[in-house]
């Protein structure tokens, strides 16, 4: 964790333990502080106090009133990524704090993975892998799900999602969207105005927006309930958006066949979980936007961002 630093150049705090260059190449008029690769909110709060300063680029970690408070020059919260749950928007209003967000910058990398796990689910992959290095040839017994003519469910068509509607429809399957806020959506999506239709059509559902309070739990008994039976679930948004008790019992009960999770209601996740080592569960550590070019992208958005509200 960095030490303070005593400058006259205005300071901005990166929690993280790094930042690309060319991002960096864009701050040279600020004192870079690092928080480290997994800062507690205490740590962030801490060089808040320490070098109060003027902006905050979010990677890891969360912003409340705490760091906030600690930090009066404080005029931007600028988040690596698309999404700003971790950061306390109200307590940021209610002190003036602009809020921005990388939009789009990760689009690319995180509609990939969503089709990755997609793929991984509908074919197999990780248990057909396995069963192959244990030296069984499963030919004869298995079959696996083609997605040519099936219907995916979308929630959520943002940047993330209208790229991997693309690639959906690049396969020939049936795209249903859901977002009441979505504008200007590609022609191929079928946009409906109600989730009961996602729930009720789609042969796979792939989650692709932001966590609020009021679509926290979206995927739970009652939802999945209505679904119908043997769908897929791929979420590369944010874990909250799922009751995971509800899914595991969904997949054992067969409801949902298979589930490709990015994203968890506690990261990094626990030893002993209850997904882990489920053959119809695919897991990845929150990385669908971690990528060499990803990485770049959203160093260089969110610090583009910062510069725009402090030279406003």
């Amino acid at each position: 964790m960095s030490a303070a630093v005593h400058s006259e150049r205005p300071a901005l705090l990166v929690t993280a333990a790094d930042l690309a260059p060319q991002a960096l190449a864009l701050l040279r008029d600020f004192d870079v502080v690092y928080a480290g690769k997994s800062p507690s909110d205490d740590d962030i709060a801490r060089l808040c106090k320490t070098h109060n300063p003027e902006a905050i680029i979010v990677r890891y970690g969360k912003i409340g009133a705490q760091a906030m408070d600690a930090a009066p020059a404080l005029r931007v919260i600028s988040k690596h990524g698309s999404g700003t749950d971790t950061i306390d928007k109200v307590a940021a209003q209610a002190r003036h704090i602009e809020v921005r967000a990388a939009v789009g910058a990760n689009a690319a990398a995180v509609a990939e993975q969503a089709l990755a796990l997609l793929l991984a689910c509908a074919k197999s992959v990780p248990h057909l892998n396995t069963r192959m290095h244990a030296g069984h040839w499963d030919k004869a017994s298995h079959k696996s799900v083609e997605l040519a003519g099936r219907t995916i469910g979308l929630v959520g068509l943002g940047a993330i999602g209208q790229r991997f509607a693309r690639m959906a429809l690049a396969m020939d399957m049936r795209v249903l969207g859901y977002d009441p806020y979505a504008r200007d959506v590609p022609p191929g999506i079928e946009v409906v105005n109600d989730l009961d239709t996602v729930w009720r059509e789609a042969d796979a559902i792939s989650l692709h927006c932001p966590l609020t309070e009021d679509n926290r739990g979206l995927i739970n008994r009652d939802t999945l309930a209505r679904c119908k039976r043997g769908v897929i679930v791929v979420n590369t948004a944010r874990g909250g958006l799922i009751d995971e008790a509800a899914l595991l019992d969904a997949i054992q009960s067969g409801q949902v066949s298979s589930a490709g999770l990015d994203s968890f209601a506690d990261e990094p996740m626990a030893g002993g979980h209850p997904f882990q080592g489920h053959e119809r569960i695919v897991l990845s550590p929150h990385i669908g936007g971690v990528t060499s070019d990803a990485y770049v992208k959203m160093g260089v958005a969110s610090t583009e961002n910062v510069l725009a509200v402090l030279r406003a």
